[in-house]
């Protein structure tokens, strides 16, 4: 599954399109390296998403075509959230 769809659908980022904007800015790293909108992510890989002054990581626990707000939670879980002063 397509990067962007994947936050998409997780709700990790509301829109597909901020999704795309967010990953092209070089914000959204997979496994450690940054990713474009069309990275094809997999169960198991951990996904870094640097907020403004948060970061947070999570990994990918289940890929879904679509899923339900109750659902989506359960794509991914988080691994660590920090904050940068």
């Amino acid at each position: 599954m397509r990067l962007d769809k994947y936050l998409k659908v997780s709700r990790l980022i509301k829109r597909r399109t901020l999704a795309k904007d967010v990953s092209d800015q070089g914000k959204i790293e997979v496994n450690g390296k940054v990713a474009k909108p069309s990275h094809m992510v997999k169960v198991g890989d951990i996904l870094t998403l640097h907020f403004g002054s948060r970061v947070l990581k999570a990994r990918i626990l289940r890929l879904e075509p679509s899923a339900r707000r109750d659902e989506a939670q359960e794509m991914y879980e988080i691994v660590e959230e920090a904050k940068i002063l």
